[in-house]
């Protein structure tokens, strides 16, 4: 079976799925989406998981995420210093991406049941490795009046066959329309066949032409976990609130490759090392915080498995 090739440019490894998610014939009984959830998951790209998390867990990763990043929830002064070290990846230039990756809090999230549960649905197995992903703090934008953001892929499109890969957002604080997040275009997911024989040859892979095409904002509690497809084109509506930030935790998961030892052993080690991932998208912490402020992780069953200590 040949191997699909999924390699985004920020956090997403390859898989050794070869169906498209939107394909695939159910096996597993679903447990957590429901049938219209699943059904609005392969037509339109994304679902929602309300509440996929305790409030609990939320509440302390935000108090942690602003102590992390050095910033006073109480005062907006403390908002906007400059981001500590350059994207590979322009456009993720001053997006409000923390590098942190390893810390208790987050790995509870991946652990949680729900959030696993949600994704064994997603890929109809049980057999998955969690990425290890980052979070997001972003504040208003200074400036009002600016443009609605960006949208692109994080695959190439013009890749036969399509790439496969799945993302995920943990919100950790509200999200509507106001303090911006996450917005699609669920009908370029659904009709992307069809749009792509109107499309020149040489069309941007990355970027679609958004010619009579319209955006859709997506709504989150804090504790909602929204997953989407790597086809579905996306991008951030900028914060254009007076004074609310948006937070959240990226967590995804992937089909597992134990027998893949140096990927294996690279995620063993950035867990326990509390390191962070080599790659363009993830410029990494200069001050190296959560080496000197915290350490390695405790697992559970679960998580020894989604991580690799364990095979399924």
């Amino acid at each position: 079976m040949q191997a699909a090739q999924t390699m985004a440019r920020d956090s997403h490894p390859t898989t050794t799925a070869a169906i498209q998610l939107k394909d695939i014939v159910k096996k597993l009984p679903l447990r957590v989406l429901s049938k219209e959830d699943w059904q609005h998951w392969i037509t339109k790209g994304y679902v929602i998981v309300r509440q996929a998390v305790p409030a609990a867990n939320v509440e302390r990763l935000v108090e942690l995420l602003w102590r992390f990043d050095e910033k006073d929830p109480n005062d907006q002064s403390t908002w906007y210093a400059p981001q500590r070290r350059e994207h590979k990846m322009k456009e993720l230039n001053n997006t409000g991406m923390l590098e942190i990756y390893n810390h208790q809090y987050l790995w509870d999230n991946r652990m949680e049941g729900r959030i696993y549960d949600a994704f064994v649905d997603i890929w109809d197995r049980e057999e998955l490795w969690v990425t290890i992903d980052r979070a997001n703090l972003n504040p208003p934008k200074k400036v009002k009046g600016t443009p609605n953001g960006f949208i692109y892929w994080d695959v190439d499109t013009s890749i036969r066959p399509l790439p496969i890969g799945v993302q995920g957002v943990l919100s950790l604080k509200k999200q509507d329309g106001n303090v911006g997040g996450f917005q699609c275009v669920p009908s370029l997911f659904e009709h992307f066949e069809k749009w792509e024989r109107t499309q020149p040859e040489d069309r941007d892979p990355m970027h679609p032409d958004m010619a009579g095409q319209s955006t859709v904002n997506i709504d989150m509690e804090p504790g909602d976990l929204m997953i989407f497809n790597s086809l579905l084109a996306h991008g951030v509506r900028p914060n254009h609130s007076d004074d609310r930030v948006r937070m959240a935790q990226y967590v995804s998961m992937h089909p597992a490759e134990f027998d893949n030892e140096a990927e294996r052993q690279e995620r063993i080690r950035l867990w326990r090392e509390l390191d962070y991932p080599q790659r363009d998208a993830f410029p990494g912490d200069p001050r190296e915080w959560e080496k000197k402020n915290t350490s390695t992780a405790k697992l559970t069953d679960l998580g020894e498995r989604l991580l690799g200590l364990k095979p399924w």
